[in-house]
């Protein structure tokens, strides 16, 4: 039996869940989008994704007709329908049904949707022995063109990033920013470690404001860790103590060497290890439940 969708103010059979062709989100890539994550009957940071989707919507001028507490309770419904209680949610806001031009005023309604299914995007391995990962040419956007802090369906500059990565054989891509320095991953925020300090790139050198990057902050500062947003190099990750990644999907993944540099010893630091053990805790507590 296939998924369970929301769709448009109703639930249907994924089979049914159809946008038409003429939808600008698959025409032009106008629309946005959250990864949500659930965990032991309850959705992680769903506030704060909640949050994030509408601040997008609103730099797009994407008029949503749900509100908030509506569009928390469509998230919690589909995994009730799916009978999920751990689990990856994509929830979707395209600009609509238009015709071929361009002129987003052409689309009078937007479509949501939202899926609720399972996701693994790496081996328990990485987790155990870190990742090897390279930095790529292909830079990201510059805010002026397509700011990064929307979460937006035009994916195309990370998608470039990541078929760059896989030339070299590697599962995941550094991406620089225009003037050189380290922005974030394909897909994840960055951090290094180094002498005690939690490290990683402030949002104006072009990042997404991840929320697990914000979480992991958070983390560290309750266990007394100084973290400190600011620019840094390629240098500055090949003589950092540690290194690791963190996103909605894959959450926090420790790298042990970048473009064929090895990082310190080779193997996930404390640091590294600590506020994972933190982040795999508190998602046992935060968020609303599934089923209440």
């Amino acid at each position: 039996m296939g998924l369970t969708i929301y769709f448009d103010g109703q639930f249907v059979m994924e089979e049914e869940a159809k946008v038409s062709v003429f939808d600008h989100g698959l025409l032009y890539g106008d629309g946005i989008f959250e990864g949500i994550r659930a965990y032991h009957g309850r959705v992680f940071k769903l506030k704060e994704h909640i949050k994030r989707l509408y601040e997008s919507a609103q730099t797009l001028q994407l008029k949503i007709d749900l509100s908030p507490e509506e569009m928390t309770e469509v998230v919690l419904e589909t995994l009730r329908r799916n009978d999920l209680q751990d689990g990856y949610i994509r929830l979707v806001v395209t600009r609509g049904k238009g015709d071929l031009g361009l002129d987003p005023k052409k689309c009078p309604r937007t479509t949501v949707f939202c899926i609720a299914a399972g996701i693994r995007l790496y081996s328990e391995e990485l987790y155990e022995k870190g990742m090897a990962v390279v930095t790529v040419p292909t830079r990201r956007n510059v805010a002026e063109a397509l700011n990064p802090r929307i979460k937006s369906l035009n994916y195309l500059n990370n998608i470039f990033a990541k078929m760059e990565a896989h030339l070299s054989n590697s599962p995941e891509a550094i991406m620089l920013n225009n003037e050189g320095y380290v922005a974030e991953a394909t897909a994840d925020n960055i951090f290094i470690v180094k002498e005690g300090m939690l490290i990683t790139p402030p949002i104006h050198v072009g990042i997404l404001e991840g929320i697990t990057r914000n979480t992991v902050m958070e983390l560290a500062e309750k266990r007394g860790i100084p973290v400190l947003e600011k620019v840094f190099t390629r240098h500055d990750i090949f003589i950092a103590d540690e290194v690791f990644l963190t996103g909605t999907a894959s959450e926090v993944v420790p790298v042990v060497k970048v473009d064929g540099r090895t990082i310190a010893n080779g193997e996930p630091g404390s640091m590294t290890k600590e506020l994972t053990a933190d982040y795999r805790e508190l998602t046992k507590v935060d968020g609303p439940k599934i089923n209440k």
